[in-house]
């Protein structure tokens, strides 16, 4: 490590127990960031300014005008543009030693697994739940931690994925709620702020060991009332997705 990133992490290696080697694991990692908005665009701020290797954006589209009530790494001037695009040039301008590679395209079963060579974790961030199930079980195939999280209004969840280990998606949500549309529930800024920081922390307690990440465990926050708790979840063993059994047949 430089002097110059000694001196640029200073402040966070004078933590109690975070060594010099709990940096440079986090050098050595890639997370592959899923949703470039309020969750994903957050937490990817706080793993560049903590001094991640590399990170992965994957988000299809352009800025809106309704995206910007919670982007912390857009500008206005920026509206109609690639959002991944963006997304990198602000990560770049923040910390020039973190390497973004971008992908403007949506998460399916024909590119999950290509998105995740060379990742050792990744950020749960998109606003449907085709992608985050594609993203789980492409995951669980290759071993590699995920961080879910997702806000409604004021309200929040986190987990966090480690195959073999806890709770898949799967296991807590088998069937999709048929009344969540994509971009049909109200957000407000600060909160999916708060759950991407949050998304932020677990990332590097998981990539480099330090600290206790929630485990089999998931946090739930209401920033209106400013109630947070969490809950002990459990593995679903007939689970088909983690299991390794597959699906169960009946008959």
């Amino acid at each position: 490590m430089t002097e110059e990133e000694r001196e640029r992490y200073r402040r966070q290696l004078m933590l109690q127990g975070f060594t010099l080697r709990h940096q440079e694991r986090l050098k050595a990692s890639t997370a592959l960031v899923a949703g470039i908005g309020g969750l994903g665009g957050t937490a990817a701020v706080y793993l560049a300014v903590a001094g991640i290797g590399r990170m992965v954006f994957v988000h299809a589209g352009t800025l809106t005008l309704s995206n910007m009530n919670r982007q912390i790494l857009m500008r206005h001037d920026w509206i109609g543009k690639s959002r991944v695009l963006r997304a990198r040039r602000t990560i770049e301008e923040v910390n020039p030693d973190v390497r973004v590679d971008v992908f403007d395209e949506r998460i399916s079963e024909d590119n999950a697994e290509p998105l995740l060579e060379g990742v050792q974790i990744a950020l749960s961030a998109r606003p449907n739940f085709q992608e985050r199930r594609v993203l789980n079980e492409a995951c669980i195939r290759r071993g590699i931690p995920v961080i879910e999280a997702a806000v409604n209004g004021t309200e929040g969840y986190l987990f966090n994925v480690v195959p073999g280990r806890t709770p898949c998606l799967n296991c807590l949500y088998p069937e999709d709620d048929p009344r969540w549309e994509e971009l049909g529930f109200p957000v407000l800024g600060a909160v999916s702020g708060l759950a991407g920081s949050i998304m932020g922390v677990e990332a590097i307690k998981l990539l480099t060991g330090y600290g206790r990440p929630l485990l089999s465990r998931m946090l739930l926050f209401d920033a209106l009332d400013t109630e947070f708790r969490t809950v002990n979840i459990r593995r679903d063993e007939n689970c088909s997705v983690c299991s390794g059994r597959g699906p169960t047949l009946s008959g």
